[in-house]
Parts: structure tokens; C-alpha cells; sequence
């Protein structure tokens, strides 16, 4: 198992409509081709503008091929082309994460 952990940071004030432009035009898309996501969250403390999102995937191959999928997804390239018209995201970061020996993903 991989833990796919995503950062994105938006402009100052524009978190908001980064989210719901995501929520009304990305999200269906994207779940139906990665599944639920471990995690979406915004940040409270720290770096305000910012959120994380956190996806769980069998292995290395499993991610490949459901963002591959996501990626041909008719909707999911529509979501991506009103955010990058929007243009509230400034940064991402990503970062594959394995899980320590003694941990077990309770569901």
C-alpha cells in the first residue's frame, strides 16, 4: 500500500473558490477513478492558504493506472481547465508516503 499526499497552496483569500470550483467540477471525477481519498482537509494553522488531500492506492502500478484513467476523463479535463482559468493555485507538492511496519489502515 502507497499513501499518494498531495499539498496545494492558493493565493491569499481564494481557498474557498479553489474548493468549490473543485467540489462542483473535479471531485465526482476524480472519485470515480481514485476512489475515496484517506483525507481532504484545509489547513487551520500554519500555512492558512493552503490544503491536503490523500489518496491510498495498492502500489505503484495501481496509481498509475487510475490517474492515467482520471487524466482521459472528459470531466475531469474540463475541471482542470477552469482551474487553471481561475488561477487561485500557486503551488503543489507530492509526496508518496509507505506506511511504518506496525501500521494497519483501519476502514
Amino acid at each position: 500500500m502507497i499513501f499518494d499526499h498531495r499539498t496545494y497552496r492558493c493565493r491569499p483569500g481564494t481557498i474557498k473558490k479553489q474548493t468549490a470550483l473543485y467540489e462542483e467540477n473535479g471531485l465526482a471525477a476524480q472519485v470515480r477513478h481514485l476512489g475515496e481519498p484517506l483525507l481532504y482537509a484545509a489547513t487551520e494553522t500554519g500555512d492558512v492558504n493552503s490544503y491536503v488531500h490523500i489518496w491510498v492506492y495498492e502500489n505503484a502500478g495501481d496509481r498509475e493506472t487510475k490517474r492515467a484513467a482520471m487524466q482521459a476523463d472528459p470531466d475531469w479535463q474540463h475541471y482542470m481547465k477552469l482551474s487553471a482559468e481561475a488561477g487561485y493555485l500557486t503551488e503543489q507538492e507530492n509526496k508518496i508516503l509507505t506506511p511504518a511496519p506496525f501500521f494497519t489502515l483501519k476502514k
